[in-house]
């Protein structure tokens, strides 16, 4: 992956293809053609609550209804369970007859999908009612929802996201195995995390120049690849952009990307947040830094007293109304019961809500930065999470901070060894109940937004635990 596509500074926004944000509804689609005449369907994608991608193919005749008028998919799709499957506790698919949305092309997404086996391209979309309005149950109005009190103070986010994965070994198997890389000479695979290892990238190297022709075709902005912290697990990262809608697009295309080159190549690929469990969890980090009207970095200060960094009293206040927040959006930042299986001791993954610089075991990271770069990295939520709702409720946090004037507690310094203390919900239920007492973000996700998400989790984690698994009988069946 390239290490910089802007070339600029972190602050500068990356920049964007031509004719993606065409004048008229077909302009993408126009575009699109010019450059791929001979696609032969349309991939239209959705992002449910979860962040899972649903949706529909579209064949050739019918590609310019897609992007105008839009296409219709039944409301419920937003409030599906990880299984597909409507909820029982509301009356979204069921008792309202199921009706259907229009849904329309999300403008920077419209793109040819150059793993598939035809001619084939995608858009994602965003869902709205009969007479235009937004509909209340999509994430990515949510977020709009929630951007709305900061760009009020004249305050505009830049964001980057980065993302965790594993690759998983492609023969069948009962259960899946991490991809591992094999000792030169040799069919035994090779021990040990191999934090960074070069050769373990190069070994994939076919794969990560497929994942990078696929992001720059798709115009996604990726960075840097790295070997993460186990065997088979690795990192992209997603460069700044000055729109927090259209870096969650990017985070879920990236997503898919990695996916569908994966199976190209004979392999599998997962954002589980713990999918095995002696290896370390993958997690979903999130950079923001807030620009004023005048482009200056309002949480860059005038000197270094924080710690040696030039740390603003904004960049106090909204580090403090994430620590506020951080409690009751525990169900977002980790939203199914796998998400738990992540929260472990020792395991470099927050367990509180502290904060410091240049320290990794801790929730809200200050990395070390120039004052034009100075900005908060959460690293609490898992790579399983809707990045929408996220970034919703990461910029809530923010606004709530600053707008408070919350103070975020004694600051860890870098290198500083800390006793781990568990003060955040480390299981599914509890944290659902501390979002379904939340004060706070709410009034960010919206009332209505907030009261169905908890049901339909809530929902799903009532079904979870209904199921009687392998476990139970390995633990039960023979002695009990």
């Amino acid at each position: 992956m390239s290490t910089n596509r802007s070339g600029g500074k972190r602050n500068e926004p990356a920049p964007r293809r031509g004719g993606r944000r065409g004048a008229g509804p077909t302009a993408a689609l126009d575009r699109l053609l010019e450059l791929h005449p001979r696609t032969e369907l349309i991939e239209v994608l959705f992002a449910d609550i979860n962040g899972m991608l649903r949706g529909k193919r579209v064949g050739r005749e019918d590609f310019r209804k897609v992007f105008e008028p839009g296409v219709s998919l039944p409301g419920a799709t937003a409030l599906l369970d990880s299984k597909g499957m409507t909820i029982d506790a509301i009356s979204n698919g069921s008792a309202d007859g199921d009706p259907d949305m229009i849904c329309r092309p999300i403008p920077g997404t419209t793109a040819a999908v150059p793993w598939a086996m035809r001619p084939t391209a995608q858009t994602m979309v965003s869902m709205y009612g009969i007479r235009g309005e937004p509909y209340f149950a999509d994430s990515r109005h949510v977020l709009e929802h929630a951007m709305r009190p900061l760009a009020k103070m004249g305050l505009r986010p830049v964001v980057a996201i980065e993302l965790e994965f594993y690759l998983l070994d492609g023969a069948a198997a009962e259960t899946p195995r991490p991809r591992l890389g094999r000792i030169p000479g040799t069919s035994l695979p090779q021990d040990g995390p191999q934090y960074n290892s070069l050769d373990d990238l190069a070994d994939l190297d076919a794969y990560f120049a497929d994942v990078d022709a696929a992001c720059r075709e798709q115009d996604i902005p990726a960075s840097a690849a790295l070997a993460e912290f186990a065997p088979g697990q690795y990192e992209i990262n997603l460069h700044h952009v000055d729109d927090p809608l259209l870096a969650c697009a990017h985070a879920l295309m990236l997503k898919r990307v990695v996916k569908g080159v994966a199976r190209r190549h004979g392999m599998g690929a997962c954002f589980m947040a713990k999918p095995f469990a002696e290896s370390a969890g993958s997690g979903m980090h999130v950079h923001v830094s807030l620009l004023d009207s005048r482009g200056r970095n309002v949480f860059a200060g005038a000197d270094g007293d924080s710690g040696g960094l030039p740390i603003s009293r904004q960049l106090r206040h909204a580090v403090g109304g994430l620590v506020a927040t951080m409690d009751e959006g525990m169900a977002i930042f980790a939203p199914n019961a796998n998400s738990y299986r992540r929260m472990r001791p020792a395991s470099f993954v927050p367990l509180t809500p502290n904060w410091g610089i240049n320290h990794r075991r801790l929730a809200l990271r200050i990395p070390l930065a120039a004052a034009s770069d100075m900005r908060v990295e959460h690293r609490v939520a898992g790579a399983d999470a809707n990045p929408y709702l996220v970034m919703a409720a990461v910029l809530g946090g923010i606004h709530h901070g600053l707008t408070r004037r919350c103070e975020p507690g004694p600051m860890v310094p870098a290198g500083a060894v800390i006793d781990e203390v568990i003060t955040l919900p480390t299981r599914w239920e509890q944290a659902l109940g501390a979002f379904e007492r939340g004060s706070v973000l709410p009034g960010y996700l919206g009332e209505d937004f907030a009261r169905i998400y908890a049901i339909c989790r809530r929902g799903e984690c009532e079904r979870f635990h209904a199921e009687i698994g392998r476990q139970d009988y390995e633990w039960y069946l023979r002695n009990v």
